[in-house]
């Protein structure tokens, strides 16, 4: 498959302002429904309850900016829409720059960096900038302009399923609620769709059940849940929440609230042997596992990451300098081999009682002496944890080889009739 066509995805998509709401996700929506038609529009109305939440009012903007009495304007939002407060209110008035400065954001320890800055459930409006850039403020009066709309209407999300020989399903879900942001925005949901085509094109006779969502983070995830949660419960047997995959620094992987789910077991060992890999405890949760995961809902889901923290966060910093062809590949990678060993065989099980006679198919050494076993120790290892309820995962963790070595041993004993 092209590795090129993520980086290109997340280049086209990178200049729509997006929110949990608003003309820019439905625009992001639909590019990804032409990749993978498949995937299904769901709206849900202002108003609309989903569990302790209420479907926000839509909110839209046209152009924002401050401008100085001379004529010179600053915080433009057509030149980055990270300088307005998402959800910010309408306004066109003169203020002070002291009654200015009161709504302006800045990232005081990153004086050169513009913060991402929402206000979804409190009316307010403000501007970020970075703090230099605030400094530089001249003295004087100053409009603020704000072309925004807050009015009902729909949030939207989309989700496909791609049905399998077993109604179990193994599910991903990425977000798509921030505006221009390389790697804490994109990166997730390209990833999502390269999969969903990589799913497709190589397992047409599939096993399991794949579902794909693509939501606004929270409370996209919340209505979700609201509409999907009995099918979810019984069918998810492994879900993996992407976030933040473009870089090339890290591999991070925060479990689930249980921490032993298959999911949990297939992360770990698919990160085993990569460099720098980062292991986060439920405790330090982040992102939509807090929803998928929480009591009472506790889907077998982990979220997997390359650096869950890196300073481009929630700036303009996170731009294709910290996204790369490179860094969304190895993530692709990762979840291909969980794929892949899924699809080849979730719980290998024994067709032999006691130790097969591997000597006779020429799977053991002739020749008994000490030091000259270690070729074979991953296939008796292999064998002897394959009883149908471990999972091909639990077993790599257990022998400690990464799971490419287990799925091509597994292959092996299967030609051979002893594994099934």
């Amino acid at each position: 498959m092209n590795k090129l066509k993520m980086l290109n995805w997340a280049k086209d998509l990178f200049p729509i302002y997006r929110s949990i709401t608003g003309i820019g996700t439905r625009k992001t929506l639909s590019y990804f429904e032409k990749i993978n038609p498949e995937l299904k529009r769901l709206k849900f109305k202002t108003g609309q309850k989903v569990f302790d939440w209420i479907i926000p009012k839509e909110w839209n903007i046209n152009d924002s900016y401050i401008e100085h009495e001379s004529g010179k304007r600053f915080a433009e939002f057509k030149k980055c829409n990270l300088h307005i407060v998402g959800y910010s209110s309408a306004i066109n008035k003169k203020i002070s720059k002291n009654k200015l400065l009161e709504h302006i954001y800045t990232q005081k320890n990153q004086r050169n960096a513009i913060p991402y800055v929402t206000s979804y459930y409190k009316q307010r409006w403000g501007f970020c900038m970075s703090e230099n850039q605030k400094k530089k403020l001249p003295k004087g009066n100053y409009k603020v302009v704000i072309k925004s709309s807050l009015k009902k209407g729909t949030l939207d999300l989309s989700h496909a399923i791609l049905k399998g020989k077993n109604k179990k399903e193994i599910f991903f879900t990425s977000y798509i609620c921030h505006p221009s942001m390389a790697n804490n925005e994109l990166s997730g949901p390209v990833l999502l769709n390269k999969i969903m085509q990589y799913v497709k094109l190589n397992y047409p006779n599939r096993k399991y059940t794949y579902r794909f969502v693509l939501a606004p983070e929270t409370i996209g995830a919340i209505a979700y849940l609201s509409k999907f949660i009995k099918i979810l419960k019984s069918n998810v047997i492994c879900g993996f929440n992407l976030t933040m995959v473009g870089d090339e620094r890290a591999y991070s992987y925060t479990s689930s609230r249980k921490g032993n789910t298959i999911a949990d077991d297939a992360m770990k060992s698919a990160l085993m042997g990569l460099k720098n890999v980062k292991m986060y405890s439920f405790l330090d949760r982040y992102s939509d596992e807090r929803q998928y995961c929480s009591p009472g809902i506790d889907l077998p889901l982990c979220s997997f990451s390359r650096s869950r923290e890196y300073p481009e966060y929630h700036t303009d910093k996170d731009n294709f300098n910290v996204v790369t062809e490179k860094g969304l590949e190895g993530s692709f990678q990762v979840i291909k081999k969980i794929i892949d060993s899924i699809e080849m065989e979730l719980y290998p099980k024994t067709k032999i009682l006691a130790e097969p006679n591997l000597g006779k198919r020429g799977l053991y050494p002739t020749l008994s002496q000490k030091g000259n076993h270690n070729s074979i120790q991953v296939r008796m290892g292999l064998i002897s944890q394959a009883d149908g309820n471990t999972n091909i995962f639990k077993i790599s963790q257990l022998l400690k080889k990464p799971i490419n070595l287990i799925c091509n041993e597994y292959k092996l004993l299967k030609s051979k009739k002893i594994l099934k």
